[in-house]
């Protein structure tokens, strides 16, 4: 079977901090459509794995998405691409109105 391998958007030379690059690069993928609103997240674990970081690096990549209201958590579901509205209010996937 042949090991392949994959070209991480990750510099870790670069001024920005790695768990800024990993939200960013998600962000990005957010807004092309790769990632479709409701769409669940692979784990911590493999989002630390696919960007070749530390799992705490994954984790604080996704707490920033959720700060930025790109990303929600659902307790024992996983986590999600949240909905946006028109007016510019999130929905969440479970349906609970953020403001």
């Amino acid at each position: 079977m042949a090991d392949v391998q994959r070209t991480s958007p990750v510099d870790p030379t670069r001024a920005a901090y790695v768990y800024m690059q990993v939200a960013d690069h998600i962000a990005a993928r957010i807004t092309a459509g790769e990632l479709r609103l409701g769409a669940r997240l692979p784990g911590e674990r493999d989002l630390a794995e696919e960007y070749g970081v530390a799992i705490g690096t994954a984790r604080r990549a996704i707490q920033e998405l959720r700060d930025r209201g790109l990303l929600v958590t659902l307790p024992a579901k996983g986590t999600f691409v949240a909905e946006q509205r028109p007016d510019g209010l999130g929905v969440d996937v479970g349906g609970s109105q953020r403001s």
